[in-house]
């Protein structure tokens, strides 16, 4: 594999921001960072090829941790073919790492969509498949979101261990409402199995999240949106995580499922280690030509997201985690933090141990894009995927 080396860019490396540096990466990791000067110093081999990055930023590769699809590929469509394609375009759009994300189903579709994704996993021509993510079917009909209530199952710990079984081990979190009879049983297995689990598509009262916190569901999926609203006799899943720092969450930054103010309180009242930023991007999103569908359903984009055309209620996101930093950006975060919540943080709170910060040793897994927030360049253990630079 060759090495590359990336210069005269402004490095953010998940915690710190470094100008007029270079990044080397060898055999698919990281090699070292240092400044412009030691770079006129270091003698590198003439095999090193070496790119300016004329002034842009240098970023770890963005990680979503909850998308549906992409450019009209889901993982509704139980194929791994339409797996290893959103693999491929989410390359061009600066994520180097995903986990694809399953509707609640009968138990025979989820059999179907596990499968897909595992026969994927290893054969990536793009963003690297982490693992599945859950988004139920153990949540609250009465939270259902645009998710079918006759696939939504009370808890069943048999049916969970049938899944992790299809998944041969590969399912990395799971959305859950802490409420529902048995979750404690639930949430304690997961555990065993290493599964991230996350509150959402929850009616729970605030007992019931501290609860499933001490059980330890410690995450949150998609803050503020199909999850008990904060009041003040009962605080809810959305006070639940506001007033516990330890309690992550993510948020979908595309300003119409959670209204800016309302990130920009989240910002003032969460450590931003615990913020973590997703698409929740539904099968369409980017797509140029053709019907637009979603879930089974047909869908068009309005106002900056989905809605189901039959009868105009949102049906979901067409955000892209750029544009995502960049709109963090715009509601007042630091540029720094905001390529945090889309790196380094996602990467803590699921376990990826070698992804998500620009540091020797880690995965050689960089974006880099200019102060437009265009992605100029996706590096993947150490592979360019895409160069529009020269």
């Amino acid at each position: 594999m060759k090495s590359i080396c990336l210069y005269n860019g402004t490095i953010l490396n998940g915690f710190s921001v470094m100008e007029d540096c270079a990044l080397l990466i060898e055999d698919g990791r990281i090699a070292d960072v240092f400044s412009r000067k030691r770079l006129e110093k270091k003698r590198l081999p003439a095999s090193v090829e070496r790119i300016d990055v004329q002034g842009a930023f240098i970023s770890p590769g963005l990680i979503d941790t909850h998308i549906h699809g992409f450019n009209g590929h889901g993982t509704e469509d139980a194929s791994a073919d339409a797996i290893l394609a959103m693999s491929e375009d989410l390359a061009e759009y600066g994520v180097t790492a995903f986990n694809p994300t399953l509707y609640s189903s009968d138990e025979t579709a989820f059999a179907r969509e596990i499968q897909a994704v595992t026969a994927a996993m290893g054969r990536e021509n793009g963003a690297k498949i982490m693992g599945i993510h859950l988004e139920g079917p153990f949540v609250s009909p009465e939270k259902a979101g645009v998710q079918r209530i006759e696939t939504l199952h009370s808890v069943d710990i048999d049916l969970m261990q049938r899944l992790w079984t299809l998944s041969g081990g590969r399912i990395v979190n799971m959305t859950v409402a802490p409420e529902l009879k048995g979750m404690r049983e639930l949430a304690l297995f997961c555990m065993k199995l290493g599964i991230v689990l996350q509150a959402g598509h929850t009616n729970a009262m605030y007992e019931n999240m501290v609860e499933g916190m001490q059980a330890g569901i410690l995450h949150a999926t998609h803050l503020f949106n199909a999850m008990s609203q904060m009041h003040h006799r009962n605080p809810g899943a959305v006070g639940a995580v506001l007033i516990h720092p330890e309690m992550s969450c993510e948020i979908i930054a595309d300003g119409v499922h959670v209204h800016p103010d309302l990130i920009k309180l989240l910002l003032r009242d969460k450590p931003v280690s615990k913020i973590v930023l997703v698409t929740d991007a539904l099968k369409p999103t980017e797509q140029k030509k053709g019907e637009l569908f979603a879930n089974g359903e047909r869908v068009v984009a309005a106002g900056g997201c989905f809605h189901r055309s039959a009868d105009g209620v949102i049906a979901g996101s067409s955000l892209t985690m750029i544009r995502g930093v960049q709109n963090l950006v715009s509601f007042g975060f630091p540029l720094a933090d905001a390529v945090s919540c889309a790196t380094i943080n996602p990467a803590q709170v699921m376990g990826y141990r070698f992804k998500g910060c620009l540091v020797p040793g880690r995965d050689g897994d960089v974006v880099v894009f200019d102060s437009g927030f265009r992605v100029l360049l996706s590096v993947i253990g150490g592979a360019v995927k895409k160069n529009i630079l020269s």
